[in-house]
């Protein structure tokens, strides 16, 4: 799930000691010395993987064994994690999956948003230990980390079982994601090797994601956050532990204290909706053009400066919102437009704000085939989308709206059954 800032470390000030006198080497002893260096180390000896059955599998752990003795896992962590390993055919048919049809963002909110959660939301913004001393300490309100908790989680209830190890090697043995899968397992093989906590305590998601917040192994090393005191970063059974995490991760992705992350916003009869998703300008920018807030309430002050980028996530004729530079920082979280939404309207009603003054719009979900023969003709057209892989990016909305400004057609880059039908037409026309 998730991308890293570096860890910031406070360093306390000292005096400054005073340097010990230089070390005078004999020539005998530092030419050895260089020879010794000049010696390769010997390679240390790890139990070959156990044979699976899986050729695949197994050539890729025979292979990743090198890798991980150079990471610095020691050998006998190594031949004792990996004795015995196979591939888990749940994590390679949910890596492989390709959904048939896309969720239309409209019923995931609608479905994230729900009585249930707003009032589970508040409880526990109020009852969670030490909650008052995350927000002092990280600057993210308790609302915002209701919002991560929810959706990552259920408020900690489905955190997932399956083991990280054995996921991790499934999925860097299918090669899609090697690379990232491999790093994902040396961190854990290094949590394991650290004995902050053993193997049967990291249990995860099916692509390595852990715990109540649902961080990712390498996310855990650098931003896990031991807040509770009791020597251990228990994201899986301390709440205090998981949402301190969460607001470490959310701090180190820019949060920005004291701002909001998003306003919802109208605009006016003909307003050109291709800026959606393109420049980030001051509110007084966006109101030069007649956008305003929905709800007729002024600005905040810090929220002035704050340049925002306007979204029409279901297209013209639905919400629209300017994103505020907080709105980045839960996408830090997870890159995705729909679920830093999630996280901001539940939060949102969590601190008792008001709904949307504009319903979601009733949408027709669109079909793999659907939104491939779009991606296809706007390519025949001459609107690159960046590939026909079915999936609705950033790439596929900027073609879809370079199109339909060049059609004379509001230019908001949302793609619907009758946009699929009329690119398909005009594409086997041309």
């Amino acid at each position: 799930m998730r991308r890293i800032v570096p860890a910031l470390l406070a360093l306390a000030g000292c005096a400054s000691p005073v340097p010990p006198p230089a070390l005078v080497v004999p020539a005998a002893t530092a030419a050895l010395a260089a020879a010794e260096m000049a010696t390769p180390a010997a390679v240390p000896s790890v139990a070959p993987p156990t044979a699976s059955g899986d050729m695949i599998f197994d050539a890729w752990a025979s292979e990743f064994q090198g890798r991980a003795l150079a990471a610095g896992i020691k050998p006998e962590v190594l031949s004792r994690e990996m004795a015995g390993l196979t591939p888990d055919p749940r994590v390679a048919g949910l890596d492989s999956r390709q959904p048939e049809f896309s969720k239309p963002i409209s019923a995931y909110l609608q479905g994230v948003v729900t009585a249930d959660r707003i009032a589970i939301g508040g409880r526990r913004a109020a009852e969670t230990p030490m909650i008052a001393d995350i927000e002092q300490r990280f600057g993210v309100p308790r609302e915002i980390l209701m919002g991560v908790w929810a959706m990552e989680s259920g408020f900690g209830a489905i955190q997932g079982d399956l083991d990280t190890v054995r996921s991790l090697a499934t999925l860097a043995a299918q090669g899609r994601r090697r690379g990232w899968a491999e790093g994902e397992l040396i961190a854990t093989l290094q949590i394991i090797q650290s004995g902050e906590f053993p193997r049967a305590r990291l249990r995860g998601s099916w692509a390595g994601a852990m715990g109540q917040t649902q961080f990712i192994p390498t996310t855990f090393l650098s931003t896990a956050v031991d807040e509770d005191g009791d020597g251990r970063r228990d994201i899986w059974g301390s709440p205090t532990d998981a949402l301190a995490s969460a607001a470490n991760l959310l701090a180190k992705a820019g949060w920005v204290r004291g701002q909001g992350w998003a306003r919802e916003v109208t605009a006016p009869p003909g307003f050109d909706f291709s800026l959606t998703e393109g420049p980030r300008e001051v509110p007084s920018w966006w109101a030069a053009k007649g956008v305003r807030p929905a709800d007729g309430q002024d600005w905040s002050a810090a929220d002035q400066t704050a340049p925002a980028q306007l979204i029409a996530p279901t297209g013209a004729g639905g919400p629209l919102f300017l994103l505020l530079p907080n709105h980045f920082a839960i996408r830090k979280y997870n890159n995705s437009i729909a679920y830093a939404l999630g996280v901001g309207l539940l939060a949102d009603r969590v601190a008792g704000r008001a709904p949307l003054t504009k319903a979601w719009p009733q949408e027709t979900p669109l079909s793999l085939v659907d939104r491939m023969t779009a991606q296809r003709a706007l390519t025949a057209l001459g609107f690159d989308p960046g590939g026909s892989d079915g999936v609705v990016g950033m790439g596929t909305r900027r073609a879809l709206r370079e199109w339909q400004k060049a059609r004379g057609l509001t230019a908001d880059g949302y793609l619907s059954v009758d946009l699929v039908r009329r690119l398909k037409a005009e594409a086997d026309a041309a």
